[in-house]
């Protein structure tokens, strides 16, 4: 079932979001923060082994990089900024669908940043990390379902979110054209804010057209038509059968009961049983 999605400004005339933190975006929050604790304290290779090398990932087959990237961060500030965003929009979104929508939403975005990151970028030899690709999808999901919400840009500038989110594409697009490399996955934010917008616009008529072409459904939708035709057949023939009765009823009040012939008899009795089962 598609979401209800408030696209004015309910409870919140200034984006702040429910205070209550979901257990979705409170599981990520905290795999992300352990990730990080193990690249920082414990094993630094994390970052070559698991982020999304494009080489890697097209030579040695890493598709495992593709998802395990998003967990990964480079430094203090980065793993800040992504899990406030996660926090700051999460919240809503997942209270919004629910748990399990939203987990999914955050890896597939996650999972196309990684993937636009191969596809724009297939001879880079240096791994690409960070949960940008999902957090630019949770950006695209919140300009969808909430445009008109005010957030502060930099916590001064007020600004409409669907604006916003307008910005920080624009911003990265143009990023990605520069020949200089700047160490920033500006593809894994496309990506994820791609994907993520393509699929909340095309999920409803997907989710329509499986449910209309399902088995269950099409079976459903026969069955309904031949109990239909059933009953119109049914119906017709009760009509026929009325039409002949009335038509004999009105010839025993010209002629009288024992004037009518053996096979008129012989109906009215048939008729009666007929109507009888069909009343039951």
């Amino acid at each position: 079932m598609r979401p209800k999605w408030n696209t004015g400004y309910s409870r919140y005339d200034v984006m702040g979001g429910s205070q209550r933190l979901m257990p979705g975006v409170k599981t990520l929050l905290v795999i992300n923060v352990a990730v990080y604790l193990l690249q920082q304290f414990f094993d630094p290779r994390l970052t070559m082994n698991l982020g999304v090398t494009p080489t890697r990932v097209l030579h040695d087959l890493a598709v495992y990089q593709l998802i395990t990237y998003m967990f990964l961060h480079g430094n203090f500030l980065h793993i800040l900024i992504n899990m406030f965003v996660l926090w700051m929009f999460g919240r809503e979104i997942e209270q919004t669908w629910g748990t399990k929508r939203f987990v999914w939403y955050y890896l597939l975005t996650g999972l196309a940043g990684g993937i636009f990151t191969v596809i724009f970028q297939p001879n880079f030899a240096l791994p690409t990390i960070g949960a940008s690709g999902a957090i630019y999808g949770l950006l695209a999901a919140y300009a969808v379902m909430f445009p008109n919400r005010t957030i502060y840009l930099y916590f001064l500038i007020p600004i409409k979110v669907k604006y916003a989110v307008i910005l920080f594409v624009g911003l990265e697009l143009l990023a990605s054209m520069s020949a200089t490399p700047d160490g920033i996955g500006h593809w894994a934010h496309l990506g994820g804010a791609a994907v993520g917008f393509l699929y909340l616009k095309l999920d409803w008529r997907l989710g329509r057209l499986v449910r209309r072409t399902s088995p269950l459904r099409i079976f459903s939708r026969l069955s309904y038509r031949h109990k239909n035709r059933k009953l119109e057949k049914n119906r017709q023939k009760t009509d026929e059968i009325m039409k002949r009765v009335d038509e004999i009823l009105d010839k025993i009040n010209e002629v009288g009961l024992e004037n009518i012939t053996e096979e008129e008899r012989r109906f009215l009795g048939d008729a009666s049983d007929i109507l009888s089962r069909r009343d039951k």
